[in-house]
């Protein structure tokens, strides 16, 4: 199948496989998926593996990316050679996808306002997945031996780098946040007009009981790192009794507020969205200045999660938008104000999905 280079709609019924396909091209661009909690997900019942490819245009050359997916592991190939590290597949494939899942984020818990910095951080700064995945282990590491007693003096191997390298994903994401914070306000006040203005803000476990607030971070990542350790110590009692460790990024939050009051609490079901539709569009708008272009945009039926006035400013910003889009819906009338306009917007492909088949439709 052949994308627009401005947008491109599949329209069907609920369950046709409009959502597999974008699974596809998140999982050409990022090695993971987008909705699929496991990689073996991603396999057709029955199937023993799955397979997707795909050609990218990008500003040095085009690149063939191959992926593919059996017993709960992937293997890739860029250009026909393999790639054993998926780091090396970023670089130039920077997505943001939009799904009926993220509207939920503002009311939910801390974990999926993490994710939502983090895959904007790595879009950002490729590096960060790679630390993530080092972070990450070191943690469960860590909390393994508080669950087993061990002796403190065991736990100091993992706390230099859970504290080093906590330190420099904490600060990334802080960066990332100050970089996008403009783009997201301006774009929440276009889409919720006489509405308390956009707030973000970090916000860091331990900010107050163990120094690490928003201070901690402006002297740099050794700072930080050392303030990390010593809060490490002195919370180890607490942390051993319950069996984790309770301060660092994977206990940080991101705040969300509209004026003083917090979005978590107070925010309406629209305005929840509001909050999300702001975030996303001020990440594409940071990348986009940052990279020149706007990154691949994939919208999973979000029209139909949005209120009128929201979906029609949303439909509006892509038509504007001279980047590539592709967005699933069940009704191809409430995305035509996607298609764009002016002299050098390209039209709009709409294709219909029927029981996982693609084909090429007119436009409504």
């Amino acid at each position: 199948m052949e994308l627009s280079p401005h947008t491109t709609v599949l329209a069907g019924a609920n369950g046709q496989g409009k959502t597999n396909f974008l699974e596809a091209c998140y999982l050409l661009c990022t090695l993971r998926p987008l909705r699929a909690q496991r990689l073996a997900e991603l396999v057709r019942f029955g199937a023993g593996q799955a397979a997707v490819a795909g050609r990218f245009e990008l500003p040095g050359g085009a690149r063939q990316v191959e992926v593919t997916i059996a017993d709960g592991r992937r293997a890739a190939r860029v250009d026909g050679k393999p790639v054993r590290d998926p780091d090396e597949l970023f670089g130039g494939l920077a997505v943001v996808a939009f799904t009926p899942d993220d509207l939920a984020l503002v009311k939910g818990g801390p974990e999926g306002r993490r994710r939502l910095l983090d895959r904007a951080v790595q879009n950002r700064h490729p590096a960060h997945l790679a630390d993530a995945r080092d972070y990450l282990r070191a943690l469960r590491s860590r909390n393994q031996l508080l669950r087993q007693g061990a002796a403190p003096a065991l736990h100091e191997a993992f706390e230099d780098p859970l504290a080093r390298i906590g330190a420099r994903l904490r600060l990334r994401r802080e960066r990332l946040l100050e970089e996008l914070r403009g783009h997201a306000v301006r774009a929440f006040a276009e889409v919720a007009r006489g509405e308390e203005p956009l707030q973000l803000a970090y916000q860091a476990a331990g900010r107050d009981s163990d120094e690490l607030g928003a201070e901690a971070g402006l002297h740099g990542e050794e700072e930080l790192a050392g303030r990390l350790i010593a809060a490490f110590h002195r919370r180890l009692p607490r942390d051993r009794e319950r069996g984790y460790t309770s301060v660092g990024p994977h206990a940080d939050d991101l705040s969300l507020s509209l004026g003083e009051r917090p979005a978590r609490l107070y925010a309406s079901q629209g305005q929840a969205r509001a909050v999300v539709l702001a975030f996303k569009i001020g990440e594409i708008e940071n990348l986009r200045s940052v990279h020149g272009r706007a990154p691949l945009l994939l919208l999973d039926d979000v029209s139909s999660e949005l209120d009128p006035q929201r979906n029609a400013y949303l439909m509006r910003y892509l038509g504007e938008l001279q980047g590539q889009v592709v967005l699933t819906t069940t009704d191809p009338h409430l995305v035509a104000a996607a298609a764009g306009s002016g002299p050098q917007a390209a039209p709009a492909v709409f294709h219909a999905v029927r029981q996982g088949r693609i084909d090429r439709s007119e436009s409504p």
